[in-house]
Formats: structure tokens, sequence, C-alpha cells
């Protein structure tokens, strides 16, 4: 059966205190829109559509960052889950599968729990999803009868006995298109709130005859996130899931509490990562690489056996082959370092494709940046730059060459050529300790003076 996913993030998140809309705050560096989105896209949606009010452009932008074909409902105004939905109604013309209705500030929605849903719903009209509450509070409760699932009731219309219900709800559904679309024609808004809810469809769907039921999962997969304070626990609930993850794939984590992923971090089995890294979003390490201590890494690609750090950098469009090391304080941007190559100390290597078993000596820099526009540097294989060299693109040094430490580069160097680009040096016998003594002597003065 086809999937269409409608998720809901048309909420403005006062409890947030920001003005931006509460599902583009982030865990795990993504928007917890990509989350539900993510989650969603196990199943290989057909279609998918989020609903957005307010923020809507910011957050149709960021949807389509992760999928450039969802296709955006709006609500211009709030009155609630079942008109919410019914905002897609346009986006699902057509579409004769499935609907499954999830929530963008919901992140931590499983691959198995909606593949569960699907499969109840090939025997029932309706699947909600349900949890076990510690604390049942003020959650809506499922009324059960045997495996039916006969009505939702919303905690502000529950009685004194349905408070007792434990088993709560979710807002996940799942139902056939036309007939979810059908029953929220139905759902009214005579209700506390006055607002049209989307768990009135299940007592319209019983009363139709239909069959309705409720799949489970553990409460943490339904945590809501409506405050900075929830965000900030979901955030070290997210980075304690992603690193008991990793290390059960094979990853050695030597202070794991102190490693901290992001939602699409992938590093290969018996990679080791020492303590204190930080991943940012669109990291690939392979399998046998090792990072070391106070690193950050971005939107780069560590092949295997490569050594990063300590203290490295590696920001978006770093791409380092096998074997290549990368020391203390060395920082990368937009560029290549084949095979073998070493950067062992100190130095910023931007906009740059560097040749295998190429070293870089401490301090050197690509000057990749006139002020306005970006150039690049190119070495060649088995170059030996030396210390403190600076190459200003655009540049070349080509195969086997070598420039001297102290170097300003700003000229091709040729296969196999030496380059040396600094003014000569002058020695003047006995002038240090002269100039020494006259600075003394002027700094003695004044502190008479000032006395």
């Amino acid at each position: 059966m086809s999937i269409a996913l409608v998720i809901l993030a048309a909420g403005k998140g006062t409890r947030m205190e920001s003005d931006l809309p509460k599902v583009l705050h982030k865990i795990g560096g993504a928007p917890m829109l990509h989350h539900a989105m993510q989650a969603g896209a196990a199943l290989t949606p057909e279609r998918v559509v989020v609903v957005a009010g307010h923020g809507a452009d910011q957050v149709a932008e960021t949807a389509r960052d992760l999928d450039p074909e969802v296709e955006i409902a709006l609500q211009t105004e709030q009155l609630g889950t079942g008109h919410a939905v019914l905002q897609a109604a346009p986006a699902l013309d057509g579409f004769e599968g499935d609907v499954i209705v999830l929530y963008g500030d919901t992140p931590f929605i499983s691959q198995e729990t909606l593949e569960a849903m699907a499969i109840a719903r090939a025997q029932n009209d309706v699947v909600v999803l349900g949890f076990e509450a510690a604390d049942p509070g003020r959650y809506g409760r499922l009324v059960m009868a045997g495996e039916t699932l006969d009505r939702i009731v919303e905690f502000k219309d529950v009685t004194d006995e349905e408070r007792g219900i434990t088993l709560c709800n979710s807002g996940v559904l799942c139902a056939d298109a036309t007939t979810l679309l059908s029953l929220l024609a139905e759902v009214g808004n005579d209700n506390a709130s006055g607002e049209y809810y989307l768990t009135d469809v299940i007592a319209l769907a019983r009363a139709r005859g239909l069959s309705a039921t409720a799949v489970t999962c553990p409460e943490a997969e339904t945590r809501g996130i409506n405050s900075r304070a929830e965000l900030a626990a979901a955030e070290a609930e997210f980075q304690a899931r992603a690193r008991a993850a990793l290390m059960e794939d094979g990853v050695t984590l030597q202070a794991p509490e102190t490693v901290f992923l992001s939602l699409d971090t992938f590093i290969g089995r018996d990679t080791e990562i020492e303590p204190n890294v930080v991943f940012g979003p669109g990291v690939t390490v392979e399998s046998g690489a090792r990072i070391r201590a106070f690193s950050h890494l971005e939107g780069c690609h560590v092949s295997r056996g490569a050594v990063v750090g300590p203290y490295a950098r590696l920001r978006p469009g770093a791409e380092l082959d096998e074997d290549v090391h990368v020391g203390n304080f060395v920082e990368i941007k937009n560029a290549h370092l084949a095979a073998g190559v070493k950067a062992n100390h100190l130095s910023y290597l931007g906009d740059a494709e560097i040749g295998e078993k190429t070293n870089i000596g401490a301090g050197t820099i690509t000057c990749n940046y006139d002020g306005v526009f970006k150039h690049r540097t190119t070495i060649g294989v088995g170059a030996f730059i030396g210390s403190n060299t600076m190459l200003v693109a655009p540049v070349t040094v080509g195969d086997g060459a070598l420039t001297g430490s102290g170097s300003v580069i700003t000229e091709d160097v040729p296969d196999g050529a030496l380059a040396l680009g600094r003014a000569k040096q002058e020695t003047k016998p006995g002038r240090g300790r002269k100039l020494f003594d006259m600075l003394k002597a002027r700094k003695a003065k004044l502190q008479k003076e000032a006395q």
C-alpha cells in the first residue's frame, strides 16, 4: 500500500520564547522537522506534505532542504489538529493509499513503530499510536474495548473515571486517505477548547462501523518538545542514543559523554574517537580512522586510516583520503588531501587540492581570499611545503617541488623546482646588544619620570 506523510508543523511554540518556529529548533544539529521527516522516509512515502503556519516560509525552506519534492500546505488559523490535517487535502488529491499523520515537534518516533502501524492498518480502518504513560498527566486517553479502540478523549474533556486510564494518545494516526478526509469533514469543535480535534475521527469511525485499534510504543518515542528545557533534555537523549548506537556498531568512544553527534553523522566500525570531539552536520568517517581529542568536524569526509587532531578543525568540503594525517591546530576548508598527505601542525588549508604524500610544514597558509573572490591552490604529488609558507592563490606547486621555509609563493612552481620567496637575511654584529641597552635605558627613564 502506498504511504503519504502529513507532518503538522504550523505551531509557533510560545513556550520556546523564540522568533524561530518551534519545529526548526535543532536536536543533533538538525531541525526537529527533519527528525520527523527522516523517520517517515523509512517507509518510502509516495507523498510528503508539511502543514506550515507560523514562519511558513522558513518551515517550507527547511523541509525542502531535506526533501525537494515535499509539498507545503498552509494553516493560516490555528484551529486544531483536525483542521491542520484538512489543509493537506489538496496535496492529497488523487492519492489512494494510507496517510500517516506525524508531528514536527515529536522527533523520536522510530522506523519500527511506523512500520508496526502500517502493518496494523492492513487489518483496521484506523490505527492510533499510544503509549503507557508513567504519569498520564494532561495526555488524552485511549479508551479501549479489548483490541478495539472505542474513542480518544482529550484531557480537558475526560471524566473522573477516564482520568485513571494510563494508555495515552501520541497524536500519531494512520488511515486510508479517503476515509480520513471523509471523517475529518464531519469533525466539529463543540469541546472545551473550541478546536477541531483529529482525535474525534475515532468516535466518528466507530459510529460508521469502521474498525480502529491502537499500536503502542515506548513513551520516550512520543516526547513532544515545547520549551527550551525540554529541548535540552531531548538533545541529551538524542546524544545518548546516538553514542550507544555507534558503540553497538563497533566504534570506540573513549569518553562517550564528551562526544557530540549530529543526526546524519556516519562513523565506520573500528574507528576510534577520543574525548571532546564534536561532529557537526554532514560528516562521514570511514572504518579504521582515528579522531583525536578536541577536534571539530562538519561537512567533511574522512577516509580509512586517517588521523585527525588533536585540536583540528575540518570545515565543509574537507575531503581526506586514506592515511592522511591532520594534526594539532590545523584547519581545512573545501580542500582535498590525497592519500598519505601530512599536515601535522598549525596550518590553514582552504580551497586547495593537495597531491599524494605531500608534506605540509607547520604554519603553512593557503591565502585563498582576496577580499572579494576565493582562489584555489594546487599542490602536486610528493611536494614538500616548508614551514611558514604563504601560498598566495591562485597558485600551483608541481610534483616533487619544494618551497623554502618562510616563503611567500606568488607564482607557479614547476615540477621538481625549489621556490624561495623571502627577503635576504642581513646580520649586524653587536647591534642586538646595543639595541637592548638603548631600550632598557629608555624604559628606566620613563619609570623614573612616572615616580
